[in-house]
């Protein structure tokens, strides 16, 4: 009966290893080095938080270090940030929608060029709108190594074959996606 109970235990803490390397080993690993390191301390827990749980949505071609850089910009003096833990569950669909998207072009992402956006950073975008989806935590801009009216083009037909309901812009060098429930194109 001990045995049993030592190896229950192994095989517990063994699990847990397991699922530690897979949050931090290979495509999730998220590398803070090339991050601005006033952002990431300003951060606290919630970058490694935030990266655990991207990491859970196992996604093929979007890595977590991809939708992390995205937060890590500056305009002016005002940082963006780590979306407010209320919010997380929102971007689940829209980078599984993203996900797909990318093995449907079956080219590589190039970069996240926006995610969740705070209102102060959001403020000081150019161009970006006051009710912006990106304050939701439900919208991404994207750039593939292909144009972006072939991503929209791609996203709009798994779109309306039913992968989800949302925003679909074409913009001169990224691609925007959202999952607001109702479709929209420009």
């Amino acid at each position: 009966m001990a045995t049993a109970g030592l190896m229950a235990g192994s095989l517990a803490l063994s699990v847990q290893r397991s699922e530690a390397f897979f949050f931090f080993g290979g495509k999730s690993d998220l590398n803070v080095d090339d991050l601005p390191q006033e952002w990431v301390r300003l951060q606290g827990d919630n970058l490694q938080a935030y990266a655990r749980y991207l990491a859970k949505l196992r996604l093929e071609k979007i890595s977590v270090h991809d939708v992390i850089k995205a937060h890590a910009r500056v305009k002016g003096s005002v940082w963006n940030e780590i979306p407010p833990r209320s919010t997380w569950d929102n971007m689940g669909p829209t980078l599984k929608a993203a996900d797909r998207v990318a093995e449907a072009l079956g080219c590589g992402l190039k970069e996240v060029t926006s995610a969740y956006r705070s209102p102060a950073y959001n403020s000081r975008c150019p161009g970006a709108k006051p009710r912006s989806y990106h304050k939701q935590n439900v919208a991404l801009d994207l750039m593939f190594n292909t144009s972006p009216s072939r991503v929209a083009r791609v996203a709009r037909e798994l779109r309306n074959n039913g992968l989800f309901q949302g925003g679909v812009g074409r913009y001169n060098v990224f691609t925007h996606i959202d999952t607001r429930g109702y479709n929209a194109d420009w």
